[in-house]
């Protein structure tokens, strides 16, 4: 998707073909964090995340914690080992260290059944 993206934009944007940034503005610099939050809380409103007058909802940011959360239960239902994939993880989100990473791991229904099925099976096999 990303070589896609980059392919286009090279094609409809020759100026920022060599922008040292993923995400360009029109000019080719790199966009304004200030600008993305207020585009998501615009698109947040209208696809109904938050009300029209709301000053709080959902944050970019919590997208962050989100994807988190469902990778390390995807890994945990399809059998692979989250110990061992968990600094894939914290490189993907950009963590030096994979300590970081653990405040992004919110204690979802889910993610606490995978995590308990685990402990049984462990458990199990002590017995």
């Amino acid at each position: 998707m990303l070589q896609e993206y980059l392919k286009r934009r090279r094609h409809h944007c020759a100026a920022q073909a060599a922008s040292p940034y993923l995400f360009t503005s029109q000019l080719g610099n790199r966009l304004d964090v200030g600008d993305i939050h207020r585009t998501f809380y615009a698109l947040s409103r209208q696809i109904g995340l938050r009300g029209m007058d709301d000053s709080r909802g959902p944050r970019l940011h919590d997208m962050r914690h989100v994807f988190a959360t469902n990778t390390l239960v995807r890994w945990y239902e399809a059998e692979q080992d989250p110990e061992r994939l968990l600094p894939v993880l914290s490189t993907y989100l950009g963590h030096v260290h994979v300590a970081d990473t653990q405040w992004y791991l919110t204690g979802s229904p889910e993610l606490m059944k995978e995590a308990m099925h685990r402990l049984e099976r462990r458990w199990e096999h002590r017995a």
